[in-house]
């Protein structure tokens, strides 16, 4: 799973990154710890509410804070999200709780690396690790959104409706699955025009988007266990250890 990851760069070096066209809400802090339930920023392209389908004006790349863990516009109680904080890339076409999403509301979440836990045999304590490009780039991990209506607060209420999003991952392998058994869906630089495209609501094209992304590449190293606090926010978080 995907349960912990950084994220320190700010709207401006985002915006250019991202070519995003639009920034919604206020930028939000630095942190080295982000963790689910917390909000955080994510780019995605919404086609205008009159042309669903994208097929007129195109819809503008956005960057915009949602909340991490997906609450399906279907679920009766928003605490829900803390259990769906990822989703299978294998299933993420046919469960219901996603494939709607997986339709039609696809984002990327920036990042600069993300922790993982490593089980050693003989050792009680798992060894957090980080993992993150090579290259000191962001990464860009594939994730699905969704608007949930609070039916507490009137409809023509601005916080009504509450943005949350998932993070998909996958089977990893080589040095990523001696650490852990899942890593992130990453997509590469070249492929996020596609991931977003929300022209693209075949959930079979869909598929071939996700079997298409590469095996990420990506550098490690062990960092302190005080990490395992979501108190702790820091960026010695991301240093290594020994």
């Amino acid at each position: 799973m995907c349960g912990r990851y950084a994220s320190s760069r700010g709207d401006a070096e985002l915006v250019e990154e991202f070519e995003v066209e639009q920034v919604v809400g206020e930028q939000l802090p630095p942190s080295y710890n982000v963790a689910p339930t917390q909000p955080v920023r994510a780019v995605l392209q919404r086609a205008p509410r009159e042309e669903p389908d994208g097929s007129g004006t195109p819809a503008p790349r956005q960057l915009r804070t949602l909340r991490w863990g997906l609450v399906p516009a279907w679920a009766k109680d928003p605490s829900i999200g803390s259990r769906m904080i990822n989703a299978r890339v294998e299933t993420v076409t046919e469960k219901p709780a996603f494939k709607r999403a997986a339709s039609r509301r696809r984002l990327l979440v920036p990042a600069d690396g993300y922790y993982e836990w490593e089980q050693r045999e003989g050792q009680k304590a798992k060894v957090p690790h980080f993992l993150h490009a090579a290259d000191g780039g962001p990464l860009a991990f594939a994730g699905l959104y969704e608007l949930w209506p609070d039916p507490a607060l009137p409809e023509d209420d601005p916080d009504r409706w509450r943005w949350t999003l998932t993070i998909i991952t996958t089977q990893a392998s080589d040095e990523l699955g001696r650490i852990h058994e899942r890593t992130p869906v990453i997509i590469p630089p070249d492929m996020r025009g596609d991931w977003l495209d929300p022209r693209l609501t075949d959930l079979d094209l869909v598929r071939q988007v996700l079997d298409a992304v590469p095996e990420p590449h990506l550098a490690t190293h062990e960092v302190s266990t005080a990490v395992n606090s979501v108190r702790n926010d820091t960026p010695d978080l991301l240093e290594p250890t020994g």
